[in-house]
Order: structure tokens, then sequence, then C-alpha cells
């Protein structure tokens, strides 16, 4: 017994004893003896403990039972019923008399399976070369969306709004001068210059440029289109208008004219369809107004070829496969009865003698948009040019142009 004392106190065999009797009764002294970590733990846990309303809001029966896989999950998101195909034939319907055959079939081959309608015009003598769908492009019209800057841009200029120079504030506490904006299509910047301008210059210099107007001379089933007598309340006012069209109806040949008036430097030439050899052989150019714009054509073209070359008509550029210019503008939005998506892309080249102007209209679902019609149009000029259309060349008769006359006294 002497000898087990001995042993028992000796340090060694006392502490593994300790643990063999910690063990067995199930006590965990050496945890007991050490507070400040226990104290930590049970300051962790006591807000649970003491948000006992908490708790019986979230018990873990209801959480489950409402619970549904992330991959399972419908969600409630709008999503409008489009009243018109993306993709259809656009040619049924259409008579081709008078037309120029190698146009046509450049524009339809570039037009692949969209629903829309495509035209080809020499500016300079306003004749239609072709008229791809012929039922949309002679229809009471349609929203402009962004191809509607072009008017106010040149709206501004003339009247002394702006310069090419001048900057406004857009998102982001970004700042864009004239050029950036068309190219980049600003919402914002051309909002607030239509709010300078005020609705009556506005109307004064759309219905000047061809808006709510027949853009043909004696071309049968040619609708007018509308340009609002007052100020749209919709939409953001004039601002709404002059950045996106509101309550604007624009047809397929009211952009062609608006694009040749530019093309021209101010010259608007009665848009002409010759149906017959007989009309054809007959065929003269006619002028509708002659305005003096050279100057203020040359401040917007720079931002119709960024358009183009990086802005959101790029896809030109790229379809079209060549470093010749084209200046164009892209139009993206929903037409007035919101069932109908449209994509607008109204542009101009210069090769050689020749230019030719194309406007493409695409109308359908959630894929259609600016950037596909310019795309489009880029087709149509890479196609003619493989064809050396370009070298047969036109010429038109020079007319004096008129000194355009500022809308209003009254600056708004």
């Amino acid at each position: 017994m002497v000898e087990l004392a001995k042993v028992m106190t000796r340090p060694v065999f006392s502490f593994a004893l300790l643990i063999v009797f910690s063990l067995t009764a199930g006590a965990i002294s050496p945890v007991k003896k050490a507070p400040a970590k226990p104290a930590a733990k049970s300051a962790a846990v006591k807000p649970a403990a003491k948000a006992p309303v908490a708790k019986g809001a979230v018990k873990a029966p209801v959480k489950a039972a409402s619970y549904v896989p992330a991959s399972k999950r419908r969600y409630s998101t709008y999503r409008p019923s489009w009243g018109e195909p993306t993709f259809a034939d656009s040619t049924i319907g259409d008579r081709v008399d008078g037309e120029d055959l190698v146009v046509r079939r450049a524009a339809i081959e570039a037009l692949g399976p969209y629903n829309g309608s495509v035209m080809v015009t020499d500016p300079e003598t306003g004749r239609v070369l072709t008229m791809v769908n012929q039922r949309v492009a002679l229809k009471a019209g349609f929203t402009p969306c962004s191809t509607i800057k072009l008017v106010t841009s040149m709206a501004g200029l003339i009247e002394g709004v702006l310069t090419p120079q001048t900057t406004m504030r857009v998102e982001h506490r970004q700042t864009m001068d004239l050029s950036m904006a068309i190219a980049k299509s600003s919402n914002i910047y051309f909002s607030n210059l239509g709010k300078k301008l005020g609705f009556e210059r506005v109307a004064y210099y759309s219905r000047l440029f061809g808006l709510g107007e027949k853009a043909g001379f004696d071309i049968e089933g040619e609708q007018p289109g509308v340009f609002p007598d007052e100020e749209p309340i919709n939409v953001g006012g004039v601002g709404g208008l002059a950045y996106t069209g509101s309550g604007v109806q624009l047809t397929p040949l009211q952009l062609t004219a608006v694009i040749s008036l530019i093309a021209n430097n101010g010259k608007l030439p009665w848009l002409q369809y010759p149906r017959t050899r007989e009309e054809l052989a007959a065929f003269e150019p006619k002028v509708k107004r002659q305005l003096d714009l050279a100057k203020v054509v040359d401040q917007i073209l720079p931002g119709m070829q960024g358009t183009v070359d990086y802005g959101s008509g790029k896809r030109a550029r790229q379809s079209f496969e060549s470093e010749d210019p084209i200046w164009g503008k892209t139009g993206t939005c929903t037409h007035n009865d919101a069932r109908t998506h449209l994509g607008w892309f109204g542009s101009y080249n210069h090769i050689g003698d020749r230019k030719l102007v194309v406007v493409v209209l695409l109308t359908g679902g959630s894929r259609v948009n600016g950037p596909v019609a310019s795309g489009i149009a880029g087709s149509v000029y890479r196609i003619l040019s493989g064809q050396n259309y370009y070298a047969k060349g036109s010429t038109a008769p020079a007319t004096a142009p008129l000194t355009i006359q500022p809308c209003c006294a009254t600056q708004n």
C-alpha cells in the first residue's frame, strides 16, 4: 500500500489517472477550469436566446415548406406579346415593274428572312431604285425612334442653340458633344436639346425637312405620315419627341427624303418611283425644296460617321467590309401600338461619282433593333460594291439654295 501511494503521488501517474477518471465520469474538468473560453461562447450565443419573437418567426418547418430550389423557381417578369413576326417573306405583293433589278436582288439578299422594308434611292435624282415590302414602306408610318435625332440636331444648329462643341451633361456625370451624342444615340442629350428648342421650333424644322407630308411625287398608295399639331403629353413632352419621335409617324419614304436632304447638302428631292418603261424613259428629277444647309450638314456628318465606325450602327461597317465611309443613324423602340418592336437605319454613302441612300425598317419582336437594321444596310452596300454598281454614276441639275429663316423670335 505504501508503494502504491508513492506511485500515485508521482506527477505522470496522477495526470493519467485524472484523465481516465474524467472520461469515465463524463465530466470534462479541464474545460471547467478555463473560464475565459466558456464566457466567450456564452456571449456569442446570448443574442439568439434573447430573441424569442424572431426565433418563433423563422421556425424551420415554415421555411422548409416554402423554399424552392433556384433551378426550379418561376420568375414573374413582363413579356409583351409582340403583334408582328420577326421573320417573314417581305416580298409578298411587291410589284417590281420599273425597279432596278440589280439593286432589288441586293436588297432582298441583305434583308434575308427578316420582316421589314428596304429602300434604295439615288438622292441626287430622287429616283427610288427599289422598294422591298411596299405595303410597309407606303403605310401610314411608324414611330421614328432615334432617327428623329438628326432632325433635332439640325434644328438646334440652325437656331444657334448649340454648336458641334457644345457639351451637355448626361448619365453618370458624363458630358457629350454633338458628334458623340449622335454616335452613341444619347437620349438625355437630345431630350435636353428638345426642351431648349421648344415644341414650336422642333415642329417648324421637322415639317420643313418633310415630316408630316408626302415625300413622293404621285407615288400610288403613299401615306403622308403624321406630325402632331400640339406638344405630346406622353413620354416627356417635347423632350420625348426630340429623342424618340413621340407622337410622330414616319414612313420609310420620309426618312429616305431626310437622308437625301443631308446627302445633298440641303436639296430635298421629290422621290419618284417609275413603274413602267414609259415612266422611266420620261423620268426627270424634281426638287421639292432647296435649303442652304451645307454648313449644318458638315457639322452633323462626324456624328453620323461615328455611328457607323464605333457607335450603335457599327454593324454596317462590319457588313460593308470596306473603308469607304457610310453616314447613318439607328433607331430602336416600340411602336405606338406597344406590340411592334422597331429597328431603323437611315444611311447613305458616296463612292466615286455615285451616292446611294439605303433605309431599312424592321418590324417584329425583341430581336429587332437598329443595330440589326444597320447590318442589313451594310450588306446592301457590300453586294452592290462587289458588282461594281457605283461605277455607273449619276448626275442631277443644280438648283440655287434658299436661305433658311429662323423659326421663332422668342428663345425658349
